[in-house]
């Protein structure tokens, strides 16, 4: 698999998942209520404050997501801003990563967020820099 093709596929493929956080913007929150018990992490009480907070940050979720998808869409173009978003990813995955465990997530969820998110951007920068050399991609 070239550099460009692993590029595309890391933007697209991150791109479309957290589109899927578009879902919680507008769900019932009973879904939401029904998710959080689900997952083992007890009662969740609606309040305006976590309503709104749940679906802003679902809201950001779709933006940065669609934001992938667009800089999929000329890598050559955006490779610099593609790059400067995988350096983002690694600094956040690791910050993620310890509110994760000291906020006492469950583990799986630990050592899949932050650790998942570091490796994404870390294929970000790293193959970001090998397709220099190339001419406009799509």
């Amino acid at each position: 698999m070239s550099n460009r093709a692993i590029v595309l596929f890391v933007l697209r493929a991150t791109g479309v998942a957290m589109l899927g956080a578009l879902v919680f913007v507008f769900c019932p929150f009973g879904w939401i209520v029904a998710i959080h018990a689900r997952m083992g992490l007890g009662t969740l009480e609606y309040t305006p404050v976590a309503s709104y907070l749940i679906r802003t940050l679902s809201a950001m979720y779709a933006v940065l997501g669609a934001l992938l998808l667009f800089m999929s869409s000329d890598v050559m173009r955006y490779r610099e801003l593609i790059r400067f978003f995988g350096g983002i990813a690694v600094v956040g995955g690791l910050a993620v990563t310890v509110f994760d465990a000291a906020l006492r997530l469950p583990l799986w969820w630990t050592v899949l967020e932050g650790p998942l998110t570091m490796g994404m951007g870390a294929v970000l920068v790293v193959m970001g820099r090998r397709i220099r050399g190339l001419r406009r991609v799509r």
